[in-house]
């Protein structure tokens, strides 16, 4: 059985005691909950691979308590120092050249020269960086490709006796995983995943943002949240619904949802996208128990956190031959 502690001073501690020695702890960012282990730590980062059944090829984000932290990690140029300033601590992840002579473990980026680092806002993963002398390795702490969790019980879930510790910070402020943001190929910033923190707003500051570029047959994964089927239920989902069957369930939105499902969910009755993101994972699961053979979905905007959620749903929504891993 995992342990749970609630995320008191007590419950930091006895997390911060199991990842030095080695051990897996699942701590609530701002965004989702995410799988802890020591950065450094070969034998740990292992393991959460293993827990998580993710492929080799998927590198991990890397969680520092601060911007000082992060750069002796990676390479900062004047752009990701104006990211940096302006959106840290919170929902955004660079991808920066690693800096030589870290002692990360090969496996947490996958083998290459970058590293996805950020520094997490959430107030328990806070107080839980500064006790740890190091980075923390933390990819969402569900198993790999299905939806990603937003409390502690969804952790439990997906795995329970799979890992040492689960920290219970109650439900997460955000609910979608960070935005990545691509600084490593020289010229254009590239987003390779909408998220938490909204294209508009870092395009405001450093201009507009490139798409991710085609990887070569083979190449690994550059970040976290890109292979094609992710945050998946097990229920087939049917994307932009404008109708829905007696035997289907609904992912609604707005304040007219669709009639005639088995079971309904409306992401937010108010056309609140920030709402919405809040509930995205969570109704997922509500509607994957709800034994019906499919989950329609309403059309959402793709402006602001709406392009995340939409991302998300899309991934969700391929079918399992077109798996990544």
């Amino acid at each position: 059985m995992t342990e749970c502690r609630v995320a008191d001073a007590a419950g930091i501690a006895r997390a911060a005691e199991t990842l030095r020695r080695g051990g897996l702890v699942a701590f609530p960012t701002e965004t989702v909950y995410g799988l802890g282990a020591l950065a450094a730590d070969d034998a740990a980062i292992a393991r959460v691979f293993a827990a998580k059944g993710r492929p080799a090829i998927n590198p991990l984000i890397l969680h520092v308590a601060s911007t000082a932290a992060a750069r002796g990690l990676a390479a900062f140029d004047e752009r990701a120092e104006a990211l940096a300033a302006a959106f840290w601590p919170g929902p955004l992840t660079l991808i920066l050249p690693l800096l030589a002579g870290t002692a990360i473990s090969p496996r947490a980026v996958a083998g290459l020269a970058t590293v996805a680092v950020r520094v997490p806002g959430h107030n328990v993963a806070q107080a839980l960086l500064a006790q740890i002398d190091g980075p923390v390795a933390a990819p969402s702490a569900n198993r790999s490709g299905r939806v990603s969790p937003t409390t502690a019980a969804h952790v439990l879930a997906d795995l329970d006796g799979r890992i040492d510790l689960v920290l219970d910070g109650g439900p997460v402020p955000i609910g979608v995983e960070s935005t990545v943001v691509d600084l490593s190929r020289g010229g254009s910033v590239a987003l390779l995943r909408p998220g938490g923190l909204t294209r508009e707003a870092i395009e405001a500051l450093i201009g507009p943002l490139a798409g991710p570029a085609a990887s070569s047959p083979g190449e690994p994964v550059r970040s976290p949240g890109l292979l094609l089927r992710h945050y998946a239920p097990r229920t087939p989902l049917r994307l932009d619904a404008e109708d829905v069957a007696a035997d289907e369930a609904l992912l609604a939105f707005g304040p007219i949802p669709l009639e005639g499902a088995a079971v309904t969910c409306n992401l937010s009755a108010r056309g609140d996208l920030a709402e919405a993101a809040r509930n995205l994972f969570a109704m997922l699961r509500e509607l994957d128990g709800a034994g019906a053979r499919r989950i329609a979905v309403m059309k959402l905007p793709t402006v602001g956190l709406g392009e995340a959620l939409v991302d998300r749903l899309r991934r969700a929504a391929e079918t399992p031959a077109d798996d990544g891993s």
